[in-house]
């Protein structure tokens, strides 16, 4: 592995001494509810991404200058606030996957180390090479290597269009942090579109969800439904990723699988959420979109919950 400045993963320390902070999980293969369930993020004696993470962008079909506009100015607003500084800022809920850092054993007091994410590289595939479904085992490591061409320093992040699917995304998830399964395994993230796939499950709370619900639908903030709810997905995914690139760094497992710190969250936006209404968000009085979070020129996200390791519990702009 490499440098701080690379994307190669870095361990803070090497012992495992966390006990004092957190316990083992029990009941592990129940059915989650971030509602009522407690969670317990653990470190597994794996690294988290830190330094400098260096994005590689595969357009896989035709996205779109929406998703694509949007997905890169999230990615800005991570390091960049805007500049007549409106609150909250996309930079703050940063900060919280930031502070994972001081989880790691050996973590040294004092402020947390910045982790810079930045695209490095984009690559645009309208032609569909590899056809409209896309297995893991198949296909997506022959798109890693043709986005990064070897380059370990870069995590690949594979977006889908609107009538391409992906292996494994629609069942509970929207996007995922994955590992390949190359005699040296690397982490990866893909990323689906819910105009056609999924909508009940991944564009909500753009779209309506599942009979039965009463929650309120929101409108996206961008406009374009699928850009903003592929942005809630992506962090989720993001945020997993650098806490837990190797599938063996800190996660919550007192689930049938491994959650990370969003997805212990899942379907919590704001104050008052509740099974089918994501919670109390601001709505721009010019648009009527609704968001919780301010980023780079003045755009505005909706961005999930993520678990605080200062509270231990799901916190929202």
């Amino acid at each position: 592995m490499g440098s701080s400045s690379s994307l190669s993963t870095r361990l803070l320390a090497l012992a495992l001494s966390v006990s004092l902070l957190f316990t083992s999980s029990s009941g592990h293969g129940h059915s989650w509810d971030p509602y009522t369930d407690k969670a317990k993020m653990i470190h597994h004696d794996g690294p988290m991404l830190t330094g400098n993470v260096k994005l590689a962008l595969m357009w896989y079909g035709d996205c779109g200058k929406d998703i694509k506009n949007t997905m890169r100015n999230f990615i800005k607003s991570l390091e960049l606030p805007g500049k007549d500084h409106l609150q909250p800022q996309v930079t703050r809920w940063w900060e919280v996957v930031e502070s994972y850092q001081a989880m790691m054993p050996g973590a040294k007091p004092g402020k947390i180390p910045k982790i810079k994410v930045k695209v490095v590289k984009q690559l645009t595939n309208k032609s569909y090479k590899h056809g409209k479904v896309l297995t893991l085992q198949a296909h997506i490591p022959i798109l890693i290597e043709e986005l990064t061409k070897g380059d370990t320093n870069v995590l690949p992040v594979i977006v889908a269009a609107r009538d391409v699917s992906i292996q494994g995304l629609c069942n509970g998830k929207c996007a995922d942090h994955l590992l390949t399964e190359d005699p040296k395994p690397r982490p990866y993230i893909i990323v689906g579109n819910p105009e056609t796939e999924c909508p009940e499950e991944c564009g909500w709370p753009f779209v309506p969800a599942k009979p039965g619900s009463k929650g309120p639908v929101l409108k996206p903030p961008s406009g374009n439904m699928a850009a903003d709810a592929m942005v809630i997905a992506f962090a989720s995914a993001l945020a997993d990723a650098v806490t837990n690139p190797m599938e063996n760094g800190i996660y919550h497992e007192n689930s049938a699988t491994p959650m990370g710190p969003a997805a212990v969250c899942k379907g919590i936006f704001g104050p008052g959420a509740a099974p089918g209404n994501p919670g109390k968000v601001q709505t721009d009085p010019k648009t009527g979109g609704n968001f919780n979070a301010h980023g780079n020129k003045r755009k505005r996200f909706l961005l999930p919950a993520i678990w605080n390791p200062a509270t231990k519990a799901c916190w929202t702009l």
